[in-house]
């Protein structure tokens, strides 16, 4: 199939585009085809200026979400859209909660297929080939779409590519209605809770100090937040101790968790199970502690500690203050 089009849907934060918003966009620029970003709700100055630093020509957006979740506006106008003849040949998702709700709708709306979970995607001739781990990330399942209806939907998952600005004028706006939408948007929401978190998010942070069942104990996993804070990085968790209820799913690292793509990795009393390395195995740089020398972490550590979490933290921490 042809693309002459392409939306990546751009969701927001704290008045800028989130990082898998970048990731897409950046991907999206090298199928040589016309870029846009569609999403909803804030289309601010400081908005349309990054998307179009990251090379969206156009930021589509859903103004009439008000109180709304976004899901049934934003499918309901680019199914709009599409129906015109004005869409994309091609959308690329986020595997947001936001991003899953739009493509499960908006896949009913247009009686449209979607790919899912996506951890990798090629080209080959006029085919868009996706991998999707499988197997606790052990083997990479590859598939294509095999009709030409359109728009090829894909749902990605997070730090599948890098982010990287190419330079461009900010986007222009162009607004997008979802029409009646009747019963199905009858949900509001009424309350919106943040976690409360110091330090970079655990998904973009360039530093991230992980913490697994090698801490014996929950008090132990201050050393970790700790040792993060000195690092100017971000804390996070095997699921093991997010299952034990130490810490908060927010920090959970892996298949089931957050994928992480940082600088550097420190994995403390983590043995390194599948699940877990689907997460982190992409970071360039990881370290390893552990008092396991068979431990799977070492198979993927650039350097590797064998030894005793609660006896190695303390004097990296002591190390660092002194150091500051």
């Amino acid at each position: 199939m042809s693309i002459s089009k392409i939306w990546v849907l751009a969701e927001s934060a704290d008045s800028k585009p989130t990082s898998i918003t970048l990731e897409l966009l950046t991907f999206a620029r090298g199928l040589n085809a016309t870029v846009e970003a569609v999403g909803f709700g804030d289309s601010s100055e400081s908005i349309v200026s990054e998307l179009g630093n990251y090379g969206a020509s156009t930021f589509n957006v859903v103004t009439d979400v008000n109180d709304s979740l976004p899901g049934v506006p934003v499918a309901s106008a680019i199914a709009n859209a599409v129906n015109s003849g004005n869409g994309p040949d091609l959308l690329l998702i986020g595997a947001t909660y936001d991003g899953r709700d739009i493509a499960a709708r908006l896949s009913a709306k247009l009686n449209l297929p979607v790919l899912t979970n996506v951890t990798g995607l090629e080209s080959s001739g006029d085919d868009l080939i996706a991998h999707h781990s499988i197997f606790g990330g052990t083997q990479i399942a590859k598939a294509k779409f095999t009709t030409d209806s359109t728009p090829q939907i894909f749902v990605i998952r997070a730090k599948t590519f890098g982010a990287e600005p190419a330079g461009g004028g900010a986007a222009s706006v162009n607004q997008l209605t979802a029409g009646d939408l009747g019963a199905t948007n009858g949900a509001k929401i009424i309350a919106r809770h943040v976690e409360e978190r110091t330090g970079p998010k655990l998904d973009e942070a360039d530093i991230v100090v992980s913490g697994g069942r090698g801490l014996s104990d929950k008090a132990n996993y201050s050393m970790i937040e700790e040792l993060a804070k000195l690092l100017k990085g971000a804390p996070g968790a095997s699921r093991a101790i997010v299952d034990a209820g130490w810490v908060p799913y927010a920090y959970q690292v892996g298949q089931t968790g957050k994928t992480v793509k940082p600088t550097v990795y420190l994995a403390c009393g983590i043995s390194g199970a599948t699940q877990h390395l689907v997460g982190m195995k992409n970071a360039k740089n990881i370290i390893a502690i552990n008092k396991d020398p068979e431990a799977p972490i070492f198979s993927v550590a650039d350097l590797g500690i064998v030894g005793d979490t609660q006896k190695i933290l303390p004097k990296l921490i002591e190390e660092l203050k002194a150091r500051a």
